[in-house]
């Protein structure tokens, strides 16, 4: 088997796990993110066509589970670092990766182009994906990379296993452009598997863990039909 999928929160779990050659994750986004699609999911959207959204039944990222992840992944991780995050965020994923002497790229814009449309002010397109590598030659030397990533017509996905699970075409994209066949991708909050089934179509080997039980029955379900499930987020 080419992938392994676990259940249970990775700290319980990372000992277990052999260097890896890339983390390429979307974890949970900020307090002031979350409050927002809070508030979004209570709201009936016309532009939605009248349907709720779900909530999101997870908690929300702080400054300080930045860190943690970060300097309890480091000694595991030997590659690039692809991490999916909200704009508050932000700062404290270049201080980290910063503080465990990677290079810390400028943020990589996300463009969904189904804008949150609560607020006051300018509607949110997008999210940030936040890119580091080893200060080495290997990595100085890999080749320049899209600057963002654009939702095209036809890519959005509206059925999804867990709520802000991402479209498989672009974890394809970010599992392509920061790995090569034969590696070993390891996303800690695998979610429906989406970083998993980008990286098994890829020839990658993968790992991820998932807290809930209930997406990560459904996450196994479509790793294990992968072939015929490759639309659901």
């Amino acid at each position: 088997m080419t992938w392994s999928l676990n259940l249970g929160d990775w700290r319980d779990q990372i000992d277990s796990v052999d260097e890896v050659d890339a983390i390429i994750t979307d974890p949970p986004f900020g307090d002031r993110t979350h409050k927002g699609d809070v508030a979004a999911a209570v709201q009936t959207l016309s532009v939605r066509n009248q349907k709720t959204r779900r909530a999101i039944d997870y908690k929300c990222f702080h400054p300080a589970d930045v860190f943690e992840f970060v300097y309890s992944w480091q000694h595991k991780n030997k590659g690039w670092w692809i991490c999916i995050t909200s704009h508050d965020l932000i700062p404290a994923w270049e201080q980290a990766f910063r503080e465990i002497g990677l290079y810390s790229f400028a943020p990589l814009p996300f463009i969904r182009k189904v804008p949150r449309l609560l607020g006051d002010g300018p509607a949110s397109w997008a999210d940030y994906i936040m890119a580091a590598r080893p200060r080495n030659t290997t990595y100085s030397r890999w080749g320049c990379r899209p600057g963002a990533y654009v939702l095209e017509k036809g890519h959005y996905e509206r059925k999804k296993i867990s709520v802000g699970g991402k479209p498989i075409w672009l974890m394809k994209k970010l599992v392509e452009d920061y790995t090569k066949p034969g590696d070993t991708v390891c996303d800690p909050f695998a979610g429906g598997a989406t970083t998993l089934a980008a990286a098994t179509m890829l020839g990658r080997k993968s790992i991820g863990f998932e807290l809930n039980e209930e997406t990560y029955r459904k996450a196994l379900e479509r790793m294990s039909g992968i072939a015929q499930n490759s639309d659901v987020a």
